[in-house]
């Protein structure tokens, strides 16, 4: 399955040939000149430039003790799947024993890293890796995105728009962290499924690279189904069932089965139950007078409520960048609201999804991204703490890059590339709101 492009191939941005008519009905001025179309991606590579330098600032000065799949892995090295620290809220007690209840896949990938530096809990280097990480994404999107076409100047704003102009951002700037690491290492093994679906058709390593995703961010199980769809040739009917596609679903299925055992086999080692992740745990040794909105949720409500629904759909989908402002004339930044803003409001772009084409996989992946979101929008947390964006949308956002990348016509290049830039600009703003009110 490859991601036509049916958009027309020639750029109407362009101005007219010498000796072409520049009046009458036979044409139509050009919305945005060429050395005006060119200024704007200039912009948004400075606007890269200037965010890139967050990240500088970030590997510079990171510090340890921060992002507890260092303690993780620490405990690994030592025979253990127990901690004897952790660095975070969302640490689980479960038999006077501490342990780090997130998937393990994250701690897998950090773990060589963190051996041969021979710091253990203290290793402070995850935001190289971060970094490292986001060029792989960065380098398979170009890939996916060119998949969609020929033009080479839509799948530049769209890198630099997956870059710095969505959730993907904030969670590498943040990589130092277990929430955002976590949520990085889930879309590079996502990206990379993707890319062995549509590039290079290989089912085992699509399975096994969505395997790997369910053990960073769990519901990205879900893909499976639209890689499997993915593979099928444009004239194939979509039910049909012979040798060929029972053979393909097997080398895609056994992967993703291999890794729901091992997340089981590891869930039971620590829990003594499969299917207990050990979230139900990180609340229970709260005492009063120190409980937060996070435990109160948990304790009262459980994991997942219906009570929730109205707050999260609101952030997901509606909420803007919020600066709070203070002080005697309430002209001091206090800070950026941590819970986030909208997904629509941080990444405006992705409104041109609403013409996207009618087919198959749209549909498929419009119900698979529905599924995960879905279930989201019922738990406990929104993604808290998070700064200009909502980073449970890294989940299926994907998808949502994957149907843009076809839908985006030649013409319509230079209206991406300014609500680009304006997603960037949000960023900056936010970044700049932090630093002056101290709280990043």
């Amino acid at each position: 399955m490859s991601i036509d492009d049916t958009s027309p191939k020639a750029d109407t941005n362009d101005a007219p040939a010498d000796g072409a008519a520049t009046s009458g009905a036979g044409y139509m001025p050009p919305i945005v000149s060429a050395p005006r179309y060119w200024l704007l991606i200039s912009v948004l590579v400075l606007l890269g430039c200037a965010l890139s330098a967050g990240f500088a600032m970030r590997i510079v000065g990171e510090e340890p003790g921060a992002n507890s799949y260092a303690v993780l892995v620490d405990s690994w090295l030592n025979g253990q799947l127990h901690s004897d620290t952790c660095f975070d809220g969302d640490c689980a007690t479960f038999d006077g024993k501490t342990y780090v209840i997130f998937p393990p896949a994250p701690a897998a990938v950090a773990l060589p890293f963190i051996a041969l530096s021979g710091q253990g809990a203290d290793f402070a280097h995850f935001m190289p890796l971060s970094m490292a990480l986001l060029l792989a994404i960065a380098f398979m999107w170009s890939r996916l995105f060119a998949a969609a076409g020929p033009d080479q100047t839509r799948t530049l704003i769209l890198l630099i728009a997956l870059v710095f102009a969505t959730p993907l951002y904030f969670v590498a700037l943040r990589g130092d962290r277990v929430w955002f690491f976590a949520q990085l290492v889930g879309f590079f093994f996502v990206s990379m499924a993707l890319w062995a679906t549509i590039e290079r058709r290989n089912a085992w390593l699509a399975g096994t690279m969505i395997g790997l995703a369910f053990l960073s961010r769990q519901m990205t199980i879900l893909y499976a189904p639209l890689l499997f769809v993915l593979m099928l040739n444009e004239d194939e009917p979509l039910f049909r069932i012979n040798k060929e596609r029972i053979f393909r679903a097997f080398k895609l299925g056994l992967p993703i089965l291999a890794a729901v055992g091992v997340y089981c086999l590891y869930n039971f080692a620590r829990f003594g139950a499969p299917l207990d992740t050990g979230y139900g745990y990180i609340a229970t040794d709260v005492l009063p007078g120190e409980e937060n909105m996070i435990t109160l949720r948990i304790n009262d409500l459980g994991l997942f409520a219906q009570e929730y629904f109205l707050f999260n759909v609101v952030h997901m989908f509606f909420q803007g960048l919020h600066v709070e402002f203070g002080g005697t004339y309430t002209t001091k930044i206090l800070g950026v609201d941590s819970f986030g803003t909208s997904i629509l409001a941080a990444s405006p772009f992705l409104l041109l999804l609403a013409f996207v084409q009618r087919h198959r996989i749209t549909f498929i992946g419009a119900a698979t991204a529905a599924a995960i979101c879905g279930i989201t929008l019922f738990y406990h947390s929104n993604g808290f703490s998070q700064y200009n964006v909502q980073r449970y949308a890294l989940d299926w956002l994907p998808i949502a890059m994957l149907l843009l990348a076809p839908t985006v016509r030649s013409e319509w290049r230079a209206i991406l590339a300014v609500l680009v830039g304006y997603a960037m600009v949000l960023n900056l703003v936010t970044m700049a709101a932090l630093r002056i009110s101290g709280t990043a």
